[in-house]
């Protein structure tokens, strides 16, 4: 347990010695998932950058490995309002002078009631959106390999129910519409959750359209790792990521099928698509399947490759993939939709194509790679976008701005 504090009261706004010169307590909550994702690296460098910038971080941290063993019913039971982790973010907030409690992810252990905790105990409240699962239970938007909306906006989420879109079960799903509904009855959306960040203008709007408040939703991007230097460049086109369905892998492979003369495409990356990544590699000698790389090879990579390509078929939340390549001042051909559409500046930073389009994938592969001086070009304007809206310094005042935005929010209250 961290050394205990005096405990501290939130500043009003109109403090006249302010609020953003001095250092915050704040504490991360974060249900870490079975299988390691990009939210769980969030959780961590924000923590990370926020340390680095003197401020004292707090960690309460669960893991979905304590759900086994758990029954169907308390499991769900839990989901919707978790006494023990209600009873134990307010101990910490009480206990240690806490000013924001920062939430990740609450899904099953903590629950939403970890923003009723806070709130009691005397801090602030944040809660990073990382998915759609406040408008979609399935997280994604996507359904059968299609976009679906079908769920926002709904006061319950019962075509998700009967899709099973949640872990392919319909009871599974159930409690995760419930406690989506049960907390939108009951005001927590409104009322006890100060300030909502979103990883994307689109996401900002998806997420107003289903129902949260919008002056309460703002924007600001997951930060990358580190500080990329400007990379030389090379000849490769590099897939980095996850080998899974809703990453356009298909799409990706089907380009390089319709077109001899694109270069060297190494993949970087494991998952349930490994075979056909596999069985492309073996069948086409331009093709490098490189399987996961640790991250000073990533790094290395991914500052030699001539573009990053991005053909994702979901909406992706906000890819820090792409935003590390930018760093290194490697344009990125993503596709467009949902947040690239933001991220990308089309013969700027990159190029965007139509969902799923093989042909037009190829084409903009080609027609970068095939100009080295207007790619050099690009990489300059790359690294400069980067340096100018996606860099740590600039995240971090983002983040400390919505600190500062939900304390006086909550202070007013």
């Amino acid at each position: 347990m961290p050394t205990l504090a005096p405990s501290r009261s939130v500043r009003a706004p109109s403090d006249p010695d302010g609020l953003r010169d001095r250092p915050l307590t704040v504490l991360l909550v974060h249900n870490v998932y079975q299988q390691p994702g990009g939210e769980d690296g969030v959780f961590e460098r924000e923590g990370a950058l926020l340390e680095e910038r003197g401020h004292r971080v707090l960690r309460y941290e669960l893991h979905n490995d304590a759900v086994e063993g758990m029954g169907r019913l308390a499991l769900a039971a839990r989901t919707v309002w978790s006494r023990e982790a209600y009873a134990e973010v307010r101990r910490i907030v009480e206990a240690e002078g806490v000013d924001v409690v920062h939430v990740h992810n609450t899904l099953p252990l903590a629950s939403p009631s970890v923003f009723h905790a806070a709130h009691a105990g005397g801090a602030a409240t944040v809660h990073t959106l990382h998915n759609f699962r406040m408008v979609c239970p399935g997280n994604l938007l996507l359904r059968a390999g299609r976009i679906c909306h079908d769920c926002v906006g709904k006061a319950f989420a019962a075509p998700a129910v009967r899709h099973k879109c949640y872990r392919g079960s319909a009871a599974a799903t159930a409690a995760v519409a419930t406690t989506v509904a049960v907390h939108r009855a009951a005001g927590t959306w409104d009322r006890a959750v100060d300030r909502y960040v979103a990883l994307s203008q689109f996401a900002r709007g998806v997420l107003a359209e289903g129902g949260l408040p919008l002056h309460r939703i703002a924007v600001k991007h997951n930060a990358p790792a580190g500080r990329p230097i400007a990379g030389p460049g090379g000849e490769h086109v590099l897939f980095a990521g996850r080998l899974a369905t809703g990453k356009g892998l298909s799409v990706l492979l089907d380009a390089w099928a319709l077109d001899p003369a694109l270069p060297t495409l190494k993949v970087a990356g494991d998952g349930e698509l490994a075979g056909l990544v596999q069985a492309a590699a073996e069948a086409d000698g331009r093709i490098e399947w490189l399987g996961w790389l640790a991250p000073d090879e990533m790094a290395r990579t991914m500052a030699t490759a001539g573009l990053l390509v991005a053909p994702s078929m979901w909406y992706e939340g906000w890819p820090l993939v792409a935003v590390e390549a930018m760093g290194f001042g490697t344009p990125v051909v993503a596709t467009d939709h949902g947040a690239f559409s933001e991220m990308i500046e089309d013969n700027v930073t990159g190029r965007l194509f139509p969902r799923g389009d093989a042909a037009a994938l190829a084409a903009a592969v080609r027609d970068l790679t095939g100009d080295p001086a207007r790619l050099d070009a690009m990489r300059e304007g790359t690294r400069a976008r980067f340096a100018e809206r996606y860099s740590r310094d600039v995240n971090y005042r983002q983040l400390r701005a919505i600190y500062d935005d939900a304390i006086a929010e909550f202070a007013a209250a």
